[in-house]
């Protein structure tokens, strides 16, 4: 019952941050998904319903090389895997949709990591 209402309330905060936010061809939205165990990411192209890019602590990529997925250091390597396919693509520039989540710890450190890497938000 309790976490009904926390999902509830994160997707409210979702609907309300989703209005202003809209991934174009040329400036797609990076969409960030959090768990308890993992962290996943998305380059997204609104327009045409399409993923550009993608990373996550599951992927085959960085499976072997997070130990564990729930933490701030997997996020930086999720943010910065994700910018090197994103910019591979020829993605340079993204909005961040935060997917409803607060800007601090793993969601930040993923973005801060992107930035690093290349990408401009």
């Amino acid at each position: 019952m309790r976490w009904e209402r926390i999902q509830k309330a994160r997707e409210r905060r979702d609907w309300r941050s989703r209005r202003k936010v809209f991934g174009t061809a040329e400036r797609p939205r990076l969409t960030v998904f959090r768990s308890s165990r993992h962290i996943y990411a998305q380059v997204i192209d609104d327009v045409a319903g399409v993923t550009l890019a993608a990373a996550s602590t599951r992927g085959r990529t960085l499976r072997d090389q997070v130990a564990r997925g729930g933490n701030k250091q997997a996020a930086e390597m999720v943010g910065t895997a994700l910018a090197k396919e994103a910019l591979g693509v020829g993605i340079k520039c993204v909005c961040f949709d935060r997917n409803g989540y607060r800007y601090h710890g793993r969601v930040r450190a993923l973005a801060e990591a992107a930035r690093k890497a290349g990408l401009v938000f």
